[in-house]
């Protein structure tokens, strides 16, 4: 991680840190985490949300925008794409509520803590969904660094929630690829 990544995370940490403070006059105990404990899982569950945002977008331009001989296939399996990404963006916003946090983001937020970048411009079926290979390559790694997060903290719910996550995108990822070959 470098200096700047470094600056950013112990900036959303105080920031989370003062939100969970600022709503109430107890020390803070929300289902048995620590505010510091609750910052770590919930900067880790944004930071998956902002690259599930931008991924949503990606899939519908790519549903929109899909041509040749493998439109109706794809075009499918891209409207399957952002429908399970914006569902996963939910319950993502749910968890993050569930520690006493907003997951409040703007878009500009999103695009700069978003690892997964927009498409170029034109693409063909093959390269569509060599993207988004890549795209699942940087989600996992994602919803890895959410589970060692909830691991440490012994928070269950995230755990299970993220586990889910991982195995419809491996399944996917395995269905993409045998595509591709």
């Amino acid at each position: 991680m470098n200096a700047l990544a470094d600056t950013n995370t112990i900036t959303n940490t105080n920031k989370i840190e003062k939100q969970i403070k600022s709503s109430t006059r107890k020390p803070f105990k929300k289902l048995g985490f620590t505010a510091m404990e609750t910052a770590e899982i919930v900067i880790t569950l944004k930071k998956l949300m902002a690259n599930y945002q931008v991924y949503y977008h990606k899939m519908r331009n790519k549903h929109w925008n899909i041509e040749g001989t493998d439109f109706f296939e794809l075009h499918e399996e891209f409207e399957n794409e952002y429908n399970d990404a914006k569902k996963n963006i939910d319950l993502i916003a749910e968890r993050i509520r569930v520690f006493g946090v907003l997951p409040d983001m703007t878009m500009r937020e999103v695009l700069k803590v978003s690892q997964i970048n927009e498409s170029k411009d034109k693409m063909n079926s093959f390269e569509m969904v060599k993207d988004v290979l890549q795209d699942y390559e940087t989600l996992h790694e994602l919803l890895l660094d959410v589970i060692n997060a909830a691991l440490e903290t012994g928070d269950i719910g995230t755990e299970n929630l993220i586990a889910d996550f991982i195995l419809d995108l491996e399944k996917r990822h395995w269905m993409f690829s045998s595509w591709v070959k």
